[in-house]
């Protein structure tokens, strides 16, 4: 199975963006995990919350192939422990599935197009982070996922 993680905009901050590499370089000795990136869109000054949501949904869902299965961070979605998280990990891929697809949005969330054609919904915590933050966050505890289910020392409980 292969992992993607879909983002909207490029991470912004250096220290972001070294602590993902880090974990993109760990995750590639238990997993194949690729991560894309949708550019920003323009001349977002002149479209409502809505308007740039389906314009961003409609690049998302460009990614997706059939067979796909496609899960949101978002923070109302489903909240676990990062053994659970390994658990969903591993249901995943005891399923044998060709692609697990994890979302990102931008700023202002999904549209409604993305949510009907999801499959799940994850949150990370009962705080709100930046979607900048989640990046980081998300790749990490995907890592820890792994060393869990490889009853590697890294997670301790």
């Amino acid at each position: 199975m292969k992992v993607i993680l879909i983002l909207i905009g490029k991470t912004d901050e250096k220290y972001l963006e070294t602590g993902i590499a880090k974990y993109f370089d760990r995750l590639k000795h238990y997993i194949p995990f690729e991560i894309n990136i949708i550019p920003d869109i323009k001349n977002t000054k002149n479209m409502s919350e809505i308007q740039q949501k389906e314009k961003e949904g409609d690049l998302i869902l460009q990614h997706i192939q059939p067979g796909d299965e496609l899960v949101l961070l978002d923070e109302g979605g489903k909240m676990m422990s990062s053994r659970g998280f390994a658990g969903f990990m591993e249901q995943k891929l005891l399923r044998g599935l060709k692609r697990l697809v994890f979302v990102v949005g931008g700023p202002y969330g999904f549209s409604d197009k993305v949510y009907e054609k999801s499959n799940g919904k994850i949150s990370l915590s009962k705080m709100t982070f930046s979607h900048q933050m989640v990046r980081l966050i998300f790749t990490e505890q995907l890592y820890r996922a792994m060393t869990i289910l490889k009853n590697q020392p890294y997670h301790h409980d």
